[in-house]
């Protein structure tokens, strides 16, 4: 029986609350991982699971054959990616470059172009399923980019998702994650608004969440989101500042496609709204918070 091909030298840069747990899974998936960060923190516990931590983005890509970046926005990922110290710069010809960073689409399509002139393959290759979905590696991963490269990526990708979709070329992946975006921030919306609804009109609140997830009211969002809306506590799984973030994204693109998302605008308004008042370091679920505010209740002492 013919040994199978070793697994691909995988470089990754950016280990916050999603990369450090994703970049786990692909260490106990048997992949040799050297990482990069800004946080000692995120090199240390990068080394406890396993990996190699590495001083540089330099030092990281050298010798890898797939680079991943997980970083929080467009202007990470051009800082990590150009330059002299970046990942164009340092990383061999026929060397893979999975972004999975939340970026514009159109920051995705200029990246794929500049790696080209290099040899360089890229994909963009966004992901949802939050904190949870990271640790536990049930993300939905959507892909865009040459279906070539696409499925030499698949076993990795399959390492972090259990939802592993090709959505088209450069940026298609992208512009998926925005409209996930999009309908994550209106589910929240909605979900926190029927909190306060029910409270305020008396009725048992986790009984009322019961029902409701088990209908067609219910979703991922209630069923993921429902301690944070009963316990009013919001440890950030996924901060209302990257979602601030997120929705500019979904506003622009649509925009520059002439879709209209009159809804998205208004929620795209409330998530501003929500960090203007110092709620952007709180998961998104929070936006609870600016419903309590505008029904004239102290956030996060509402009736239980």
């Amino acid at each position: 029986m013919p040994t199978p091909p070793p697994l691909p030298r995988v470089a990754w840069i950016g280990l916050g609350i999603m990369g450090l747990p994703m970049a786990s899974n692909l260490v106990k998936a048997g992949y040799d991982v050297t990482g990069h960060t800004l946080e000692q923190d995120g090199l240390d516990r990068l080394a406890a699971a396993g990996g190699t931590p590495a001083p540089s983005v330099a030092a990281a890509v050298r010798g890898a054959d797939v680079v991943v970046t997980m970083v929080p926005a467009s202007p990470d990922v051009e800082a990590v990616a150009y330059g002299e110290h970046g990942v164009l710069a340092h990383a061999a010809p026929g060397t893979l470059f999975v972004d999975m960073s939340s970026i514009t689409p159109r920051t995705s399509v200029e990246l794929a172009e500049a790696a080209a002139r290099k040899g360089i393959r890229v994909l963009d290759a966004p992901v949802s399923g939050g904190e949870a979905g990271a640790v536990e590696g049930v993300l939905s991963v959507m892909v865009g980019g040459e279906r070539a490269d696409f499925e030499r990526a698949r076993p990795l990708l399959g390492a972090l998702g259990t939802t592993v979709v090709h959505c088209g070329p450069h940026g298609a992946g992208q512009t998926v994650k925005a409209a996930n975006q999009l309908i994550v921030a209106a589910n929240i919306q909605a979900c926190a608004e029927a909190v306060v609804f029910l409270e305020k009109s008396g009725v048992d609140l986790e009984a009322a969440l019961d029902v409701l997830g088990g209908g067609l009211a219910g979703s991922a969002v209630l069923s993921r989101k429902r301690h944070n809306f009963l316990s009013r506590h919001y440890p950030p799984g996924f901060r209302i500042d990257l979602h601030h973030k997120d929705m500019g994204i979904v506003t622009e693109a649509a925009r520059a496609v002439g879709a209209a998302v009159p809804v998205g605008a208004l929620v795209a308004s409330l998530v501003a709204a929500a960090r203007a008042q110092g709620d952007g370091g709180l998961d998104h679920s929070a936006l609870l918070r600016g419903v309590e505010r505008l029904s004239g209740i102290e956030a996060g002492r509402a009736r239980r």
